[in-house]
């Protein structure tokens, strides 16, 4: 019987997980009406049904589709969603007249949840993804410019990154992001081994060769295209750092990123020299006191962080609307008020816990895409976060991308519950067991036949061109040379009887 290797399913783990994740955002809901009112919400049982059937169905279509799925990943994006929707209930109650965004969040996340089960459902075999490299780079660049098309194209807030259809619009880089981690993923592992060799060594660095540059560059001037024409720096800075970081761990060459890095750079700082949005952004990072009214929401979002201080004032009995944007490109300054800097911690460690379970799916994988799509999918929402936080608390200069899971927004959240149901395929091919594939290797003569040559009068005819009757004929003449037995072979060594070979002069047997 064969070795099985493999993890165990830890789908009870994930439930009890899944419990108490829904059980905290709920509690966040619950006390901002107990600290405002000092009474329950009136809708609080449909807001408990709501979130634990949104968890139940899409833990039963894990259950059922990927058995051997990471147990941690569905809880932790329960629990920042969770929170994120408490959060957006509480600015609505801080509005006049009161808002329902939050409603109109839980219904996002319906929706997105669904997308996320019916791909698990119908996408048996990551593995098949790799088939359309160039089809999905394509679909990706195409949805990255496509804000760019006149008539379509919607500027908010400075930034030209939406699109609007009919009374709605959407972000269509938050798609682009998951489609072209697959293009990515795919290219490299094709390429990988011409991508890998080194080139001219400078101050003890092995540059790539001249002739490989093509995808480094072809990336760094569309992320430049994004910057100049888009107006977002945060997108720029995401898809280019996601193909250099995906790039090095194909290659394993520590020469690509540092490329990467010294030509976003420069990419920046022609940026900079060039376009007053990309100053702007700098100014309100270095020195956002300079000029107030320019930089209001920044400096509002500095002092209700100072004002949460280490613990936070408590869910409801902050100040967080003061900030505008505070439901999209602010939420965690609001997180911060209420909850402290140490609530806002542990928010980053729940987004890094999401990528360091990325990150592991990848390290065992077994085939080559699998190792590059799981980091690829880590890497989008390391650099994503990594940007939005650091441009909140003034790490980074500010950025429009969203805080993962909890920032309103419905093209958003579709894209990163896909992108979570992707995962959760891939880490159950990676954790589902496999039987031991190592064999005995076969012998030669195991599947030969051996045919008996008999001698003598009448053996056969003789060989063309041979003299009949004489000693040197060899075969099919009276006088034939003796036959020279060779040791049987031993069921073990070439098959399951012991076989008796005989050889004729000349080695032919």
């Amino acid at each position: 019987m064969s070795d099985v290797v493999g993890y165990r399913r830890r789908r009870g783990v994930e439930a009890f997980m899944l419990i108490f994740a829904i059980a905290l955002g709920l509690g966040g809901y619950v006390l901002i009406h107990l600290n405002r009112d000092a009474e329950l919400p009136a809708q609080w049982p449909w807001a408990v049904a709501a979130l634990t059937g949104i968890g139940l169905v899409v833990h039963i279509v894990v259950r059922w589709r990927l058995p051997y799925a990471d147990p941690l990943i569905l809880p932790l994006v329960m629990l920042l969603n969770g929170l994120g929707l408490a959060m957006i209930h509480r600015l609505d109650l801080g509005t006049d007249p009161v808002m329902h965004s939050a409603e109109l969040q839980l219904m996002w996340l319906v929706i997105a949840a669904a997308a996320c089960c019916l791909l698990i459902i119908f996408l048996r075999d990551y593995r098949v993804l790799q088939r359309y490299t160039y089809t999905m780079f394509l679909a990706g660049m195409a949805l990255l410019l496509l804000p760019l098309v006149p008539g379509l194209g919607l500027e908010k807030n400075g930034a030209r990154i939406w699109i609007h259809l009919g009374n709605y619009s959407f972000q269509p880089a938050e798609l682009a992001k998951l489609v072209l981690s697959i293009a990515f993923a795919s290219y490299l592992v094709d390429k990988r081994e011409v991508l890998a060799l080194a080139g001219g060594r400078v101050l003890g660095i092995d540059l790539p060769r001249p002739r490989d540059l093509g995808p480094i560059l072809v990336m760094w001037l569309v992320s430049l295209a994004v910057l100049v024409f888009q107006k977002d720096l945060g997108t720029s800075l995401l898809f280019f750092g996601l193909f250099v970081m995906m790039l090095y761990v194909a290659t394993e060459k520590p020469s690509w990123p540092i490329l990467g890095t010294l030509l976003f750079v420069l990419g920046a700082y022609l940026g900079y020299l060039f376009f007053g949005h990309v100053q702007v952004r700098v100014s309100s990072w270095l020195d956002p006191f300079s000029n107030y009214d320019q930089n209001y929401q920044v400096i509002n979002a500095q002092f209700g962080i100072a004002f949460g201080g280490a613990f936070g004032t408590g869910w409801g009995l902050g100040r967080p609307n003061l900030t505008p944007l505070a439901k999209t490109d602010f939420i965690a300054a609001a997180i911060g008020e209420e909850l402290g800097v140490a609530g806002l911690l542990a928010v980053m460690l729940l987004y890094g816990l999401i990528v360091a379970r990325g990150l592991r799916a990848s390290l065992v994988a077994r085939d080559p895409f699998g190792k590059l799509l799981a980091a690829g999918i880590a890497f989008v929402f390391a650099i994503q976060v990594f940007a939005i936080l650091g441009g909140v608390t003034r790490l980074l200069p500010l950025t429009g991308l969203t805080t993962p899971f909890m920032s309103q927004g419905g093209s958003s959240l579709i894209a990163n519950w896909v992108t979570v149901g992707l995962l959760l395929i891939v880490t159950h091919q990676v954790r589902r067991p496999v039987a031991d594939q190592s064999f005995e290797p076969q012998q030669w003569l195991e599947a030969e036949t051996t045919q008996l040559i008999p001698v003598g009068a009448g053996a056969g005819s003789p060989r063309p061109g041979a003299s009949t009757g004489s000693a040197s004929s060899g075969v099919g003449s009276e006088e034939t040379a003796p036959i020279t037995p060779i040791t049987p072979i031993s069921p073990d060594e070439g098959g399951d009887e012991p076989t008796e070979v005989v050889q004729l002069p000349g080695g032919r047997p």
